[in-house]
């Protein structure tokens, strides 16, 4: 490729590496400036088609963030211009282009964290909440987001717009909320970063296997949640959220081998691993033990720290594994923790007690389901059925990390694995 069509190519990578990593700033600001999602995410989309068009024939800009957020703040007003608003709605709209910092009116200063808080508002559903600010702070397309909540695109969708139309209707304030608002609103902020955290941990899309810069992002902002929650008490779960979060990070440098395929926890260069994420996930975990009130992001990162504990698999604490999913279990109880403690029962009991587990889960839209069935039946040497369920895993899931995992266990059908 050479010439206009490189060059066009480079351009259009620009983009979208911007989308990638500054969207939720961006639309944030945006928000931030005008009070309305529909506007700043038009506003943004019209300034993405004015740079794929000029970035690839004027270069990139040196700061494409803030291209962007210019670009997209003249799209909005010309927006308004067009529609004709109010002469106050304008006057206010004109006023808030200028880049000046807002002064601080409450505890929650940042445009992105106050955008969690305000889409966490107790007016929307749970699962509104936590779909639309994926949608916006994470900028992950619909199909990213259903793939995450195991449900359909079109349902997503649906939730998406319904959960727009209730905050424009009930004319839900853009506004940093106050103290009190914050213990009300942190379920769901939690669940959130949880999620954004996951889809950069292992990509739900095809284009990359990870995406360092959206789990980084939701580090950065679980920190920021944690100095907030210091008023409010302090709740432990923040606390095992951001273990949870370092210990994954901790093992991000042994994940991904030379062949752009996953590695398994089995099969990881362990002395890769950052040992500075570790002490300090480590220190997290002990202080949630300490306080006694364990909650599911506690338990998933003591399980986390099991792991981590182990110089080597074989080291690994199976038995308490196990028990600490149980407890997770207890307080949620869903199918994919299920799944998650099947694998450790495998480990004490054999793939055989695990697999009547597993088929009785049923999560057939499920890749790590189906990769799961395909280890226990290699193990157990069934491998026609082994290979048939990696297929089935492979056609589930688009991240290329993980196809290549999976594609390279079916073709050799080898010994024990685990899942990454």
């Amino acid at each position: 490729m050479t010439g206009p069509a490189l060059e066009a190519a480079l351009g259009a990578d620009a983009v979208a590496d911007v989308v990638r990593t500054e969207y939720g700033r961006v639309v944030a600001g945006l928000i931030r400036r005008f009070g309305d999602i529909g506007l700043a995410e038009d506003a943004l989309g019209d300034a993405l088609v004015v740079a794929l068009e000029r970035w690839p024939r004027d270069g990139v800009p040196p700061n494409p963030a803030g291209w962007l957020t210019t670009t997209a703040t003249r799209k909005a007003l010309d927006h308004l211009r067009r529609e004709k608003v109010r002469d106050e709605k304008y006057a206010e709209a004109t006023m808030l282009t200028d880049d000046t910092p807002p002064e601080p009116t409450g505890p929650v200063t940042d445009d992105r964290l106050r955008l969690i808080f305000t889409c966490c508002h107790p007016a929307l559903a749970e699962p509104a909440r936590v779909a639309l600010t994926l949608r916006l702070l994470g900028g992950l397309t619909v199909g990213e987001i259903a793939s995450a909540f195991l449900v359909p695109e079109t349902t997503m969708a649906q939730r998406i717009t319904r959960a727009k139309a209730k905050i424009a209707k009930a004319r839900i304030p853009y506004r940093v909320p106050e103290q009190d608002d914050l213990a009300e609103r942190l379920d769901g902020v939690l669940a959130v970063l949880y999620l954004i955290y996951n889809e950069g941990y292992l990509s739900s899309g095809a284009d990359t296997a990870d995406r360092p810069d959206l789990a980084a992002e939701a580090i950065r902002l679980t920190r920021a949640v944690r100095s907030l929650a210091r008023g409010i008490g302090s709740p432990p779960e923040v606390d095992g959220l951001l273990a949870l979060m370092l210990l994954g990070s901790a093992r991000r440098p042994a994940r991904i081998g030379p062949d752009g395929s996953l590695v398994t926890l089995d099969e990881q260069d362990r002395a890769l691993w950052d040992a500075g994420l570790i002490d300090e996930g480590h220190a997290l975990v002990r202080e949630c033990l300490r306080r006694g009130r364990p909650g599911p992001y506690q338990l998933q990162a003591a399980i986390q720290a099991v792991h981590t504990d182990a110089l080597d698999v074989s080291l690994t604490d199976w038995s308490q594994v196990v028990a600490l999913y149980d407890q997770l279990l207890a307080l949620a109880p869903t199918p994919v923790v299920a799944l998650n403690r099947a694998v450790a029962v495998a480990e004490l009991d054999g793939p055989q007690v695990a697999l009547a587990v597993v088929d009785g889960l049923g999560l057939t839209a499920y890749a790590p389901w189906h990769a799961t069935r395909a280890d226990l039946l290699r193990r157990l040497g069934r491998a026609d059925d082994a290979s048939r369920a990696y297929a089935a895993a492979i056609a589930t899931t688009d991240n290329p990390a993980e196809r290549a995992w999976l594609g390279r266990r079916r073709e050799t059908l080898g010994g024990p694995t685990s899942p990454p």
